[in-house]
């Protein structure tokens, strides 16, 4: 099934967007939260995302998050066969299942998200805040 109801996906986009009015302060469209809520297996993910197929469940709304070992084994390569995050949010953290050592965990044991190296200390806000000098 395709959503396409024009005048809602519209609306939708400009709020995501933060555009029009709206008295919440910093508002901010968690896309980890919304995969997770609205496709909970990944299964829309892996209609039109053919390169993550391989990954199972819930994990496809985070395949940075996963092991070099776990990519490798579904043919995955970040930064090659498929696009490193350009950045992460701090609000994703508590969505992104974590084991001990860092590594996902699958039975959803919370922790924090590894941030991309080169964005390690900018979250969304920076690049979304008012102020630029942050």
């Amino acid at each position: 099934k395709v959503d396409h109801d024009v005048c809602s996906n519209y609306g939708n986009w400009l709020y995501s967007a933060g555009i029009g009015n709206d008295p919440r302060d910093n508002r901010k469209f968690n896309m980890i939260k919304q995969g997770l809520d609205y496709d909970g297996n990944g299964d829309y993910v892996r209609l039109w995302v053919p390169e993550l197929q391989g990954i199972k469940g819930a994990d496809i709304h985070t395949p940075w998050a996963l092991s070099s070992a776990a990519l490798s084994q579904v043919g995955v390569t970040l930064g090659e066969t498929y696009p490193r995050p350009v950045v992460t949010a701090p609000e994703w953290s508590r969505h992104i299942p974590q084991r001990p050592g860092g590594s996902p965990h699958p039975r959803g044991r919370r922790g924090p998200a590894q941030a991309p190296a080169q964005h390690k200390d900018r979250g969304i806000d920076f690049y979304f805040s008012r102020k630029k000098d942050a």
